[in-house]
């Protein structure tokens, strides 16, 4: 029996090797989107897409988790863990963390103090970099609460950025508010692009790029303003990317890290999840990174 098992939500995508090397207890998440099933496309990115040539307005739909769907995988894992720590995405942005924090409430009372759950206020890769580090500190050994006290602290620590080709999906979803995304289109039609990130949970324009046309370039510069004052002590950068269906674009903005930033290391590069995908929508690039 392990010490502590890790229970991670679909919505940090990792890529699934990543998840079955570190023998994680994955959580899915729901989309409901009948309009959607019939179009043609091998991922949700290019159904919207369609959806989008097509005329047909209504978004998809996502919801958390149930808290009996979390408590089914709390009873599963804890017959293979003395303890679990549970990870979700910031309970600003879902109702993840609340099903999980309802579903514990639901075990029997010896088991309730062994699960443990932590709202990481960020998603997608920065939540992916978040599940990491916990890997990293079950890894060195260290107990439960030490475990669960580190990794609160690291929340602060993971930083990510990205840009979206229309604010509209964010909108349509109300992860964006309506002033927020028309000051966005406004500002694209003059050349200049917000990046979109996650400051204290929540969705904001976190930076300003002029002539930002080129997007892995945009990301590539603001991860290179973000991290040179670490770079240059020496301090090792841990980097995330996750994309909708852009795979050239993530693989642009892998090269240009690799080729000219020193002390990084790319933890992956995934496709978005489609819980998070369907609300940033398609062509979307995300970006988080932390000091490894």
């Amino acid at each position: 029996m392990k010490n502590i098992g890790l229970v991670v939500g679909e919505t940090a995508s990792l890529p699934q090797e990543i998840i079955n090397k570190y023998q994680m207890a994955f959580v899915p998440y729901l989309v409901d989107w009948s309009e959607g099933n019939d179009l043609p496309g091998e991922n949700i990115f290019q159904k919207m897409r369609e959806a989008d040539k097509r005329g047909i307005k209504t978004p998809p739909k996502t919801s958390q988790p149930s808290p009996w769907t979390f408590k089914k995988i709390f009873e599963e894992e804890l017959l293979k863990s003395e303890n679990l720590l549970c990870v979700t995405l910031s309970s600003k942005l879902s109702g993840g963390y609340n099903s999980a924090i309802q579903a514990r409430k639901m075990l029997t009372d010896s088991d309730q103090p062994r699960v443990h759950i932590v709202d990481c206020f960020n998603v997608s890769a920065g939540e992916g970099l978040f599940d990491l580090k916990a890997i990293d500190l079950i890894n060195e050994g260290k107990d439960i609460e030490e475990v669960v006290k580190e990794i609160k602290k690291f929340i602060h620590n993971v930083h990510l950025f990205g840009m979206v080709e229309d604010p509209k999906w964010l909108e349509a979803g109300g992860r964006m508010s309506h002033p927020l995304a028309v000051l966005v289109r406004q500002m694209a039609k003059i050349g200049m692009r917000p990046l979109i990130g996650i400051k204290e949970g929540v969705v904001t324009s976190v930076a300003l790029k002029m002539q930002a046309k080129d997007v892995p370039t945009a990301l590539f510069k603001e991860l290179q303003k973000e991290t040179n004052e670490l770079r240059e002590k020496g301090k090792k950068i841990k980097v995330a990317i996750t994309h909708a269906d852009n795979p050239q674009g993530a693989q642009e903005l892998q090269d240009l890290i690799k080729s000219n930033l020193n002390n990084v290391e790319i933890a992956f590069v995934s496709l978005i999840d489609s819980i998070i995908g369907v609300h940033v929508g398609p062509g979307t690039i995300i970006c988080a990174w932390c000091e490894a």
